[in-house]
Formats: C-alpha cells, structure tokens, sequence
C-alpha cells in the first residue's frame, strides 16, 4: 500500500512538472556537468528549453557570470550547433571561449542599442528550433515581456540566458531559475605562480519547484568541478554579509 501511494505522488509530480512546462522529449536532454548542484533541479534534470536569469550586482561579477556561462554553453554546442548572443555592447573575448570548450565561430554576436530591439531580437531568436541556445543580455525586464521569452521557448525548446547586470529592481520575471555568480580566487597546487583555474560561488537564488543553494565550482580540464559541499542560500548570505 506505501509503495501504491509513493509511486502515485511521484506520477503526480511529473504530470505537474508537465503542466508547468519541464519536458522530456527524447534526445533533448543536457547535462552541462554541474553534478550536485542537479538535486536542486526537478526531476534532478538541468531545465532546457527554458528562460535562465543571471544576476550580477557589478562589472567583475558580469565578466564572471560570463565564464560561467560559456561553461554551460559547451554541452548545448556539440556537433556544431550555434548560439546567438545578443546585448548593447558585448563585452565577450571570442578567443577566450576556447578555453571553455567553446569554438567562438559557433556564436553569433549582435550588438543593439535600444531594450525594444534586444527583447524583439532575443523573442525571434529564441523561436528558431535550428539554435542551441540565446544569450541575452538585458539589465531590465517586466514580468509580460519575459512570459512572451518563456512562451517562445516552450515551443521551440531553445533554452535562453538572460544576463541582467545592475538591474534596479529584482523583479518577477518568468524564468526557471534565478542564478547569482561570484567569482573566487583561484588555486594551484604546489604553490605554484598563477592565477589557477576559473572559479566561483553558484548560487540558485530560486529555482521553480526545486531547492535553492549555494556552491563553490570550479573550471578544470574543460569540466566543472565541485571546490567543496554545497551551504544553504541563506547561510551563505547571512555568511556574505558578515564579512
């Protein structure tokens, strides 16, 4: 009888995970590598054809976000498949992708200058089923025009970065997942000269139906890596602030 009832719950659960949009079609599933920081997911699953929001309260943490980013981006680009990256003034270093095992002439950059143009071109893109995925960046967004960005996904099944650097408000957006990205001093062995691999503090701020968190990752041989075990969100904020 307590195995009818679990296996009821759980068959609930997916057919709520549908409802709201978290499906499975077969051969779409990604696994950027991020291992632990999956449990916070539903079904454990890294969410795709989806609306990511990154938040960066300053400059080093937006030139942060986006080594994180790319990270990601290498599992969706495989066999050639391309990114459009959109923003007013994209700060990106092509060459520098490489080292996240991303091939720079894989990613179509444009740069526009009104918020009316980025939200159309990033809607548009997003609706094409031939992309891997489209970076956004944007600082503001209201709730309607991020639905029309989840509506357009949902569809399509691309999966979108919306890169939001010193918004003013942080507001309720329709994403699936609200990341913050810090980045931390690297580390060599042996005491080595060097600045040691990229590394940073990945915070899920909020994830629907899933357990927000806090861990230390790490870019080493062209996979994430976890620097140690995961502290609560709030912990980690109280932490932050104290010092």
């Amino acid at each position: 009888m307590l195995s009818t009832k679990k296996d009821i719950i759980q068959q609930l659960q997916k057919d709520l995970l549908l409802l709201q949009g978290f499906k499975s079609l077969p051969g779409t599933a990604i696994n950027p590598g991020l291992g632990i920081i999956n449990n916070a997911f539903p079904n454990k699953t890294f969410p795709t054809g989806a609306i990511h929001e990154f938040i960066s309260d300053a400059t080093e943490q937006s030139a942060a976000t986006s080594g994180f980013v790319a990270g990601l981006l290498a599992s969706f680009m495989k066999e050639g498949k391309v990114c459009v990256w959109i923003g007013r003034s994209v700060k990106v270093f092509p060459p520098a992708l490489k080292s996240f095992g991303v091939e720079p002439e894989q990613i179509i950059f444009i740069d526009l200058q009104r918020d009316k143009d980025l939200l159309w071109a990033m809607e548009e893109a997003l609706k094409c089923e031939g992309l891997a995925t489209v970076v956004g960046e944007i600082n503001e967004i209201n709730f309607t025009a991020s639905r029309r960005l989840q509506l357009a996904v949902e569809k399509s099944r691309v999966t979108g970065f919306l890169l939001r650097q010193c918004p003013r408000t942080i507001n309720t957006i329709a994403c699936v997942a609200r990341w913050k990205i810090i980045s931390l001093p690297g580390k060599l062995d042996n005491n080595m000269p060097g600045v040691g691999f990229p590394r940073w503090n990945v915070e899920l701020l909020k994830v629907r139906n899933g357990k927000p968190g806090a861990w230390q990752m790490e870019w080493i041989n062209n996979r994430f890596q976890l620097v140690h075990q995961p502290i609560p969100s709030l912990q980690y904020e109280e932490k932050r602030k104290a010092g």
